[in-house]
């Protein structure tokens, strides 16, 4: 039997997950999880590192899990578990943020840009130390190839460079991960500004299509979302608001953006909306079935057997790495 690289991914239960998250990162978990022994985390330590109330961050990471598990991850193929559960995580991150260096955190583009809300002066510490925390989620498993968005690649350089520093200072502990970006992914931006991502976090309801928004809303925020000077229906960077509804199309619907400017010749934006509507519509109701299928009971159940599952593996690295430094066991 050939062994299967390890990947490692995880979201924060906060926000609204939208179909950003779900053509950028859960699609292609999903199709990751036969090629890959995959661990997916709901990390919810991460979320913490700005404020969170406590009942709609336990109603989130089960919303989380139950989104992991419509969309396609299989708990008989990949492990599903809540960060928390796994206390390793926090220790190992403990050790690492001995060799981090402050230079590299104040770096991060992340943590400058979440702070610039309330001033870096009155941002919080897990905020600065997000990072680290992530370097220790990756590589507490062995984790080979990290499934990551654009934005998430500074960080997954961060986890090499403390793996690399850590096994120089103490002698060969941690595999050095590499971040896997799906070329082909299409960037999936606001609805109301084609400039930026399309955020779970945004202020306006009308940047995003959460994955489980109902046909109404679904239909009412692509109608209001905004397009270029114009009516042709043209694929082009001289377009970027129809462009972005555009690749939302293509995405959903398999088809180029070829067909779909073909499709939409003598027609306008109103034609293509209500279509682009239908198509989101209709891709999203055998998810939202089934996300309404699973009970809390069932989610529960998946991620205390999936932490089980991960934590022999956690535990195993977390006591190799306390030897190397030196502590007592």
């Amino acid at each position: 039997m050939i062994n299967k690289k390890r990947i490692f991914s995880g979201i924060q239960p906060s926000g609204n997950l939208h179909i950003g998250n779900y053509l950028g990162a859960i699609k292609n978990w999903v199709a990751l999880q036969d090629e890959f022994e995959s661990i997916f985390c709901v990390v919810d330590m991460h979320a913490i590192t700005v404020p969170q109330g406590p009942e709609t961050l336990r109603k989130k990471t089960i919303e989380i899990a139950k989104i992991y598990l419509a969309a396609g991850i299989d708990p008989k193929k990949s492990a599903i578990f809540v960060q928390s559960q796994v206390s390793e995580h926090a220790e190992l991150m403990w050790i690492l943020n001995t060799i981090a260096k402050m230079s590299e955190l104040e770096k991060m583009t992340q943590f400058k840009d979440k702070s610039r809300k309330s001033g870096i002066e009155s941002a919080g510490v897990g905020l600065f130390d997000y990072p680290v925390l992530m370097a220790a989620d990756i590589l507490l498993y062995g984790t080979e190839v990290v499934p990551v968005g654009e934005d998430q690649k500074q960080h997954v350089e961060l986890a090499r460079d403390l793996a690399k520093r850590f096994n120089q200072k103490f002698g060969e502990t941690f595999i050095v991960p590499k971040a896997f970006i799906k070329e082909e992914g299409m960037r999936i931006m606001g609805l109301d500004d084609p400039a930026k991502k399309m955020s779970k976090s945004a202020a306006s309801e009308y940047n995003y299509i959460s994955l489980l928004d109902d046909e109404q809303t679904i239909r009412r925020k692509i109608k209001k979302a905004v397009t270029d000077s114009g009516s042709e229906i043209v694929y082009s960077d001289e377009k970027p608001a129809l462009k972005n509804l555009i690749n939302i199309f293509c995405s959903f619907s398999g088809k180029s953006f070829k067909e779909i400017e073909k499709n939409f010749v003598g027609k306008g934006y109103g034609d293509f909306k209500n279509e682009l509507a239908n198509v989101v519509v209709e891709s999203l109701k055998p998810f939202q079935e089934k996300f309404n299928s699973i009970s809390d009971e069932d989610v529960l159940k998946i991620l205390k057997e999936g932490a089980e599952k991960v934590r022999p593996i956690a535990k195993a690295k977390l006591d190799e790495a306390k030897r190397k430094v030196g502590f007592v066991g």
